[in-house]
C-alpha cells in the first residue's frame, strides 16, 4: 500500500460524528508528525490520505485502519479489508448523487504532501500511539476466531459481543437507531439517558462524554443550541422514569418466607466501629501481606500468583467499602479481578485455609445472600503489623487496565509505584518472585503504553498516563460491562427462580428488560472513583 485511505461516511455515522471525527483524526495525525491531504464528498463524507514514503503490507496497513475505526465511529474500513477490491473516491471524481469530491487542502500544499510523502518515523510514531487499540484489534479477532471453532465443533451460533457494539452503545457513539424501535431522534436520546441514569451516572458526566465517547448522543440534538436546551430537561425526566414503583424504600426490610436477612457475623465480630478503624485494619493487613503472606504464596506457582491478587481484592474492597465484613457473592471478585465466578469460589476456601486467620467463613450461602467471611488482623500477627511502617498508596485487587495486560502486569506495577525507592529490574524480580522473563515482558508492555519508564536504570511510574482512559483505550471497561451485565442477568435468572418458589412476587425492578441488560460504566477522572464504582456495581 503506497497511501492509507481513512473513510468517513455519513453510512456509519450523523453528519456531526463525521466532522468530529474529521477533526479528531487530524489532530492525532498531526500530533505524530504525519502529513494528509483531505476532501469531502456531497453526501457529507470526508477522505484523508496518508501518502507513504515507503509502501506499507496490506496486513499491517489494514490493521492499522482498524485501530483507528476503534477511536472514530464513522471510519469505514472497507477500503482496506480486501484487497482486490477496495476503493475509494479521490478529488475531483463525480459523485452518483451529482457533484465532486472537493479538495479542502490547498492545492499547492496536497502536491507538497504527494511529492514529499511520510516517512517511516512519522509512521512509526503514528502505530506507537495506536498500541493499545492495536492490541485491542487482535483480542477481538482471537477471541471471534476462537468462538467460531466452539461454534462449528458444537453446531451453536456464537453469541455476539456485547459491550461496545449493543445497539444503544451504537446509537451513543455514531447516532444512527433502529427505526422501528425509535420512531424519532427525540425517543433514541431518551432511550440512551434513561439508562444512563439507571446505571448511576450524574449529568455532568453526561456533558463530559458528548464531547468524548459518545459524540452521536451530542448529534441526535441536531445543534449544539438544542442541546443545551433539552439536555437538563431531558435529564430531569430520564431520572424521573427510573424511580418506578416497586423499588424498595432505603431502609426497607424484606424477607421471604425462611430467613434470609444479613447473617450478622458470630464470636464476636463486628463491622468495624469507624472509617478510620477501617482504613487502619487495612494497612495493618497490608503490612502482614507484604512481610509475610506473599512469600508463602510464591511457593504456590500460578495458584499462589492468583491468591495474591485475590487478597489484594478483598482488602481493596474493604477499604472501599468501610467493612470489615465479607459478604458478597464471587461474581463481585470475578469482576473485580476479570476472572471466572466459578475460579473465585475454587480460590477463596483456598485463601481462607492459607491466609493463617485473616479470612475466617462464619455463615454459609442461602437464598440471596453469598458465604460470609469476616475479616480480621490475628493476635500472632498483631506485632509484626505496627513494627512495619504504612507504604503509601492503596492496594488493588486489578485496576481495569490490568484486565488486558495481565496478571503479572499488576504485579510488577505494584512494586513499583508502592515501593519505597524506585526499583531496578533485579529489585522487582525479588520483590514480586517472578520470573526475571516475565517481570521483562511486563516492563517492556508497560513501557510501551507510557505507563512507567526507566531512568539510570530504575523503574517509575509516569504520572501523566490516565490509566482510566488507557483502560478505555485498551477495551478493558467494555470486558468490564459486559461482565457486570452478564453477572447481572444471571442473578435475575436465580433471584426469579427464588420468588417462584420461595414467594410469589416478583418487584418489579427487578423484572429483566433488554435496554437494561448492559451496564455502561460512569466514567472517572480519578482512579479512586472509578474503582468505588466498579465494586458497588459488581
Amino acid at each position: 500500500m503506497a497511501t492509507l485511505c481513512l473513510d468517513l461516511d455519513t453510512s456509519k455515522a450523523l453528519q456531526g460524528v463525521v466532522d468530529d471525527d474529521a477533526r479528531r483524526l487530524g489532530d492525532l495525525l498531526e500530533s505524530c508528525g504525519v502529513r494528509y491531504i483531505e476532501d469531502y464528498s456531497p453526501s457529507g463524507g470526508r477522505h484523508l490520505y496518508i501518502p507513504l514514503a515507503e509502501r506499507m503490507e496490506a496486513p499491517a496497513a489494514r490493521e492499522m485502519v482498524e485501530a483507528l475505526a476503534r477511536i472514530a465511529a464513522s471510519l469505514d474500513p472497507s477500503p482496506h479489508q480486501n484487497v482486490t477490491d477496495g476503493c475509494i473516491r479521490v478529488p475531483g471524481s463525480a459523485h452518483k448523487r451529482g457533484g465532486h469530491q472537493i479538495l479542502v487542502t490547498p492545492l499547492n500544499e496536497a502536491y507538497d504532501v504527494l511529492r514529499r510523502r511520510n516517512p517511516v518515523h512519522a509512521v512509526a510514531a503514528l502505530r506507537h500511539h495506536l498500541a493499545p487499540e492495536l492490541k485491542r484489534e487482535r483480542e477481538l479477532k482471537a477471541r471471534a476466531a476462537k468462538m467460531a471453532v466452539q461454534a462449528t465443533a458444537t453446531g451453536v451460533s456464537p453469541v455476539p459481543f456485547g459491550g461496545s457494539q449493543s445497539p444503544l452503545r451504537l446509537a451513543a457513539r455514531t447516532g444512527l437507531y433502529d427505526t422501528a424501535r425509535y420512531a424519532s431522534p427525540s425517543e433514541a436520546r431518551m432511550a440512551v439517558l434513561n439508562h444512563f441514569a439507571s446505571c448511576g451516572w450524574t449529568l455532568d458526566q453526561v456533558r463530559l462524554e458528548l464531547g468524548g465517547q459518545f459524540p452521536g448522543l451530542a448529534a441526535l440534538y441536531t445543534d449544539t443550541d438544542r442541546q443545551e436546551r433539552l439536555l437538563d430537561k431531558e435529564w430531569a425526566e430520564a431520572c424521573r422514569w427510573i424511580q418506578k414503583p416497586g423499588t424498595p424504600a432505603m431502609g426497607r426490610r424484606n424477607a421471604h418466607i425462611n430467613d434470609t436477612s444479613l447473617p450478622l457475623p458470630t464470636g464476636g465480630a463486628s463491622r468495624t466501629g469507624s472509617r478510620a478503624a477501617a482504613h487502619q485494619l487495612v494497612n495493618d493487613l497490608e503490612n502482614v501481606l507484604y512481610a509475610v503472606l506473599d512469600h508463602r504464596f510464591k511457593e504456590r506457582g500460578r495458584e499462589g500468583l492468583s491468591l495474591r491478587l485475590l487478597l489484594r481484592a478483598v482488602l481493596g474492597y474493604m477499604r472501599t467499602m468501610e467493612t470489615d465484613v465479607l459478604d458478597v457473592g464471587c461474581r463481585t471478585f470475578a469482576t473485580a479481578l476479570g476472572k471466572h465466578h466459578g475460579t473465585i469460589s475454587r480460590l477463596l476456601p483456598m485463601l481462607e485455609q492459607a491466609s493463617d486467620g485473616i479470612l475466617t467463613k462464619i455463615a454459609d450461602a442461602r437464598g440471596r445472600n453469598a458465604d460470609t467471611y469476616v475479616i480480621q488482623l490475628p493476635q500472632h500477627f498483631e506485632q509484626l503489623a505496627r513494627e512495619l511502617s504504612w507504604r503509601s498508596g492503596k492496594i488493588h485487587g486489578i485496576r481495569p487496565v490490568f484486565r488486558a495486560l495481565g496478571d503479572v502486569a499488576a504485579l510488577v506495577y505494584e512494586s513499583i509505584e508502592r515501593g519505597r525507592l524506585s526499583p531496578t529490574t533485579a529489585a522487582i524480580v525479588r520483590s514480586t518472585g517472578l520470573s526475571r522473563t516475565a517481570v521483562e515482558t511486563a516492563l517492556a508492555a508497560m513501557s510501551s503504553y507510557n505507563m512507567i519508564e526507566r531512568r539510570h536504570g530504575q523503574w517509575n511510574i509516569m504520572a501523566g498516563t490516565n490509566l482510566t482512559a488507557l483502560a478505555r483505550r485498551l477495551g478493558a471497561l467494555d470486558d468490564a460491562a459486559e461482565q457486570i451485565s452478564t453477572h447481572r442477568k444471571q442473578r435475575a435468572a436465580w433471584h426469579a427462580w427464588l420468588d417462584r418458589n420461595l414467594a410469589p412476587e416478583l418487584a418489579e425492578h427487578e423484572v429483566d428488560e433488554p435496554d437494561s441488560d448492559l451496564y455502561w460504566i460512569p466514567p472517572s477522572e480519578h482512579e479512586v472513583d472509578l474503582i468505588g464504582t466498579l465494586w458497588r456495581a459488581a
